[in-house]
């Protein structure tokens, strides 16, 4: 599941992605059918990138995007509008071990309906992008022939030189 450039904004409901940056802040565009164009300042907006967020847990906090992986693998998912008991069940399904005392009804409401959002976008499908570059072999500069670095200095010498002042032609 590649979540890369996918948003939540504070106060602003479903998913964005991230099209640009500028040094004041982001545009980003919904992911629903609209595809609605918003610039969020990044001193007033509050942003979230789904790779980061993590779910409150009684030992290590869990990633969102593992908790939206094992929701993909099951048969059904509920409606974010179903009842919180389902809603309790289904997270002690995908996000066992997570913290029930500070994971809220309306957090789980916000995870489903993500998830909902994303399930049938292709980046849903998506690998992550590997880091592993193949390595290929250095090529070793090659050795400066002796006659081409006494001409490379000349003409660096040249350049350095102050061009002489042109004279003034004389008007009659």
């Amino acid at each position: 599941m590649n979540l890369k450039g996918i948003v939540a904004v504070a106060g602003k409901p479903g998913l964005w992605r991230a099209l640009a940056q500028n040094k004041t802040g982001f545009i980003l565009e919904s992911l629903d059918a609209q595809k609605v164009k918003l610039m969020a300042n990044l001193s007033t907006a509050k942003i979230a990138a789904l790779e980061e967020i993590t779910i409150f847990s009684d030992e290590e906090d869990i990633l969102l995007k593992d908790v939206l992986e094992r929701m993909k693998g099951l048969k059904s998912v509920p409606d974010a509008k179903a009842d919180g008991r389902q809603l309790r069940e289904l997270f002690r399904e995908v996000a066992p071990g997570h913290d029930e005392e500070r994971v809220y009804a309306s957090d789980m409401k916000k995870i489903v309906s993500w998830y909902h959002i994303l399930k049938d976008m292709p980046l849903f499908s998506e690998a992550e992008p590997t880091a592993a570059v193949a390595e290929e072999p250095v090529a070793e500069p090659e050795p400066v022939k002796p006659a081409k670095a006494a001409k490379a200095a000349k003409k660096s010498e040249l350049a350095e030189e102050p061009a002489a002042p042109k004279k003034a032609a004389k008007k009659k």
